[in-house]
């Protein structure tokens, strides 16, 4: 049984004529009435009797006739749906984000994509640069935003910007008091990092091999608010994104350290599996992000 066989004997039942039928569905009375003898060789029972003024129902025509109706039915609910879907009335869009990103821009862009389109429910998951990467080639979600590198096979990219890592301690650690150090000068001191496989550790041990020097950091802290409150205790030093602690360094709560032999730049990026299809949503978002995200990104420095 096909489609166009059950549209066939759908419009003969609701119109009780071959000829009616036939008009409605815009086809000749032989093609239509071909669909239906085909239909009942397939099924092994006769569906109307034909009667001198028309077609009447059969017992086994009256059962499939009921579900015929679900069918379509159903068939009209899903192409709303779908409909619906594809014009951003509604859906779910799941979007992994390193920790950064996540904590600091994202709730911006969140709520202006509510605002364009309330129908489509967003879920956010944080977690560092390399579980982002594995979410997206995993299809858990279709986008990821990262700080931190990519492979360039894997990976559709757009660029969102850059973001300066810097040194950073409490306003009562003996180096705040300094006016000029050196990367080296941090090895003496408590360095608190986030874990292994997020995009700032990455890219501050890469600057440290650089300069022939090894980040060994004494604590270690999945968190960029824990972190924050471990510098406010004052003996130990980080190096954060400046997006994170730009409201600290504002306030004063913390200070940036003015290390002059080097300087930790990242790329902000959002990535998508290469030579997938977006749907709607994750499109719309795309479209968003690359409007908004470098404001974003200058309103938090």
């Amino acid at each position: 049984m096909n489609f166009t066989h059950l549209a066939a004997f759908d419009a003969v039942a609701q119109t009780g004529s071959v000829t009616a039928a036939a008009e409605r569905l815009h086809v000749s009375q032989p093609a239509l009435t071909r669909e239906i003898r085909e239909l009942e060789e397939r099924l092994g029972v006769a569906l109307f009797d034909r009667l001198p003024r028309g077609m009447q129902l059969t017992e086994a025509g009256r059962l499939l006739a009921e579900y015929a109706g679900q069918i379509f039915r159903l068939a009209d609910a899903a192409e709303a749906a779908v409909g619906e879907f594809a014009g951003l009335k509604r859906g779910h869009l799941v979007i992994a984000s390193s920790r950064t990103i996540g904590t600091y821009l994202m709730p911006a862009l969140m709520d202006a994509y509510r605002d364009l389109h309330p129908g489509v429910t967003i879920e956010l998951v944080i977690s560092n640069t390399e579980q982002v990467k594995s979410a997206v080639l995993g299809q858990h979600c279709q986008l990821g935003l990262i700080e931190g590198p990519y492979d360039d096979d894997a990976f559709d990219v757009m660029s969102l910007g850059d973001d300066e890592i810097i040194a950073v301690a409490g306003p009562n650690h003996p180096l705040a008091r300094k006016r000029k150090l050196s990367a080296a000068a941090l090895s003496d001191v408590e360095l608190v990092m986030r874990e292994e496989g997020s995009g700032t550790r990455e890219v501050v041990a890469q600057a440290y091999a650089a300069h022939g020097l090894v980040l060994e950091p004494g604590l270690v802290v999945g968190s960029p608010e824990a972190i924050k409150r471990v510098l406010r205790i004052g003996r130990a030093v980080s190096w954060v994104s400046r997006l994170s602690v730009s409201d600290e360094l504002e306030a004063g709560s913390l200070i940036e350290l003015p290390v002059a032999d080097i300087r930790v730049v990242r790329q902000l990026n959002m990535l998508w599996r290469r030579a997938q299809t977006l749907s709607p949503a994750a499109r719309a978002f795309h479209g968003l992000t690359m409007q908004r995200f470098d404001a974003a990104v200058r309103g938090s420095r």
